[in-house]
């Protein structure tokens, strides 16, 4: 009874010998067999029979029910196999092939779209042979560990270069692997809004398969690879020495294909390129700590901060997008000149006139919040993680400074928010009227909540058209010129605004995003006419209700997204003031702004985080 209990199968390997260094040889028992089937397969199995056991044995190995499957999906493979020999052969070397591109692809892949070419695909690693020497000299063991994690960190790398790809598209730059988490969140935000949130659902699904996919499929190419090399050890190692010393000697040549060097380190440098990244991120912090310590106006008294606009109403406003590329590009320049010529004339009919600058964003393509907040404390803000430092500090803002001195009402329209805004607190504003309470009943123009130019009437309406009222600071954010651009309102005669609902007729008569996107041409146009429309929102709402003490700031935020950019990496965006009292503008005649709304290519370019020291300066008791 106890020998029954006890016994265990013993599985016997047939034809299978051990290659040099310990591993089973799978060579040897099937000429198309790569190594990457099992190699072990126990008489038992192979004859399809078993012991005899007795009937009231009831210690039999829990395992053997599985193992059972597992021999008879492997008996019917090898007989398919033995059956079709020569789709066997093809099939095995075909996934060999498609292993080893696999795995040249993730090694010289790029990490922008741009600089994807046939040449840089031909080019050899100095990843690739370190490893092909490091797993052809590891023991058996090792080896295999070292070949699992070397393929699921290659699959890692190869994904944080698709994520890299994305935010070059859209941001300019590559992924910040600290401070750019939260922008995930805000990605599936815009899709929702874009495209529904069916294809938020299945963009979200499909990034994660991809995601899934990559690191599998890297790890059980590599898997094969090292298999395939082990079992041709002298080929392998031949050519692995081959490939070293034609590394070294195209490095030392600075041996090209067109532009492209053919001996690589890429991915040695785009990790150490991380490293720093992370490094300067941790150090980032406590550099920018010491820089929001310092400022020139924190002990000023109240009764001279702004003496200069005293009884005036003064807004500062941002239209989203509005970057210089809308001035410059010879594909819109006729088109926005024209408008800014139109808007120039018409407000100095009305007796207003205006100067116009350039000003240097902390951000393109997207993140307005870090833009805004630049423009306001005066400070740098160029990541969420200087955002957040800022926002749970004490560190003055321009609204902040209107409020200290007791002599304006500050109120925010502030139409893309449509959550909970807990920042908002620390700008200081009286209030804030986000989408939710401008009285708006029309449909969203993809991500934009508001049109322009109902987010205008609507400040009319809830502030500046009120009697006996004190003078309004007003930060307004116009977010018709938002991405995708697609549907875009269009004028219409203010009266018949009424609580919006007219925009449903407009929406239908719009463009559909995702066939704009389909073109980036027809992005570019959509964009322009998108720049256009808040452009004209904000000046005929100043022909309309300015008044001798309206002092308007108008400027981008930041520039679009590079498919609009056309490969401009600059960060410039327009700034304009616009004022009825001559005074105003007398105290920045020293600024050197061009006459007009449109700024002159050589009119003075700042940082904008120089705009709040310099405004308050001139505008202060000595400006």
């Amino acid at each position: 009874m106890y020998g029954r209990n006890l016994r265990v199968s013993h599985h016997t390997p047939s034809r299978h010998l051990p290659d040099t260094d310990g591993e089973v040889d799978t060579a040897a028992a099937d000429p198309a067999d790569d190594g990457t089937e099992p190699a072990a397969v126990t008489e038992e199995a192979a004859s399809g029979g078993t012991e005899p056991r007795d009937s009231s044995d009831t210690a039999t190995d829990v395992a053997a029910p599985a193992t059972a499957r597992e021999h008879g999906r492997w008996r019917v493979w090898r007989g398919w196999r033995a059956r079709n020999p020569r789709a066997s052969r093809v099939l095995s070397v075909g996934t060999t092939v498609l292993a080893g591109a696999l795995v040249v692809v993730a090694l010289l892949l790029p990490n922008r779209m741009e600089r994807i070419e046939f040449a840089s695909f031909v080019r050899i690693p100095a990843e690739g042979v370190l490893l092909a020497g490091l797993l052809l000299a590891l023991p058996p063991r090792p080896r295999r560990i070292m070949a699992v994690v070397s393929g699921g960190f290659l699959g890692l790398v190869t994904v944080l270069k698709f994520v890299d790809m994305g935010f070059y598209q859209v941001l300019a730059r590559p992924f910040d692997l600290v401070l750019d988490w939260i922008l995930i969140e805000n990605a599936t935000d815009f899709l929702r809004e874009t495209f529904g949130r069916t294809g938020q659902v299945l963009a979200v699904i499909g990034v994660i398969v991809l995601f899934v996919a990559v690191l599998v499929l890297t790890t059980l190419a590599l898997v094969r690879l090292t298999n395939l090399m082990v079992r041709h050890r002298p080929v392998a190692a031949r050519t692995t020495l081959i490939l070293g010393t034609a590394w070294i000697t195209c490095m030392t040549l600075g041996v090209q294909i067109g532009t492209v060097p053919i001996a690589t380190k890429g991915n040695a440098e785009f990790l150490g390129n991380r490293v720093e990244q992370v490094r300067a991120g941790l150090r980032d912090a406590r550099v920018f700590q010491k820089q929001a310590a310092v400022d020139a106006f924190a002990k000023t008294p109240p009764d001279q901060l702004l003496t200069g606009l005293r009884g005036k109403d003064v807004l500062f406003t941002f239209i989203e997008s509005y970057g210089r590329v809308a001035i410059d590009d010879p594909a819109m320049a006729k088109q926005t000149d024209a408008v800014l010529k139109e808007g120039t004339a018409s407000l100095k009919a009305a007796g207003f006139e205006s100067r116009s600058g350039w000003l240097q964003s902390p951000v393109t393509g997207a993140g307005s919040w870090l833009a805004h907040s630049t423009f306001l404390s005066g400070l740098w803000i160029k990541n969420q993680q200087r955002y957040r430092s800022l926002t749970t500090s004490d560190r003055m803002t321009l609204t902040k400074y209107f409020g200290k001195t007791g002599a304006w009402r500050t109120v925010g329209i502030v139409p893309g928010v449509r959550r909970a805004w807990p920042e908002g607190k620390y700008f200081g504003l009286d209030h804030i009227y986000d989408s939710e309470h401008l009285g708006y009943h029309g449909p969203y123009f993809s991500w934009t909540p508001v049109p322009d130019q109902f987010s205008m009437e609507a400040f009319q309406r809830l502030e500046h058209g009120k009697k006996d009222r004190e003078p309004i600071m007003a930060e307004i954010i116009l977010a018709s010129s938002h991405n995708p651009w697609s549907p875009i309102a269009h004028m219409i005669d203010w009266e018949d605004l009424g609580d919006g609902s007219v925009f449903h007729r407009i929406k239908k008569e719009g463009t559909n995003p995702t066939e704009v996107w389909k073109d980036p041409e027809k992005v570019r146009t959509e964009y322009r006419k998108a720049i256009e429309y808040s452009i004209r929102s904000l000046t005929e709402w100043v022909e309309r209700y300015g008044d001798e003490d309206t002092v308007l700031v108008f400027l981008g935020d930041h520039q679009p997204v590079p498919t609009v950019t056309a490969g401009d990496t600059g960060k410039d965006v327009p700034v304009t003031i616009v004022a009825h009292d001559k005074k105003v503008l007398d105290r920045v005649a020293d600024w050197g702004w061009s006459d007009g709304l449109k700024p002159a290519p050589d009119a003075p370019r700042w940082g904008m985080d120089k705009f709040r020291d310099r405004f308050m300066t001139a505008y202060g008791p000595q400006g």
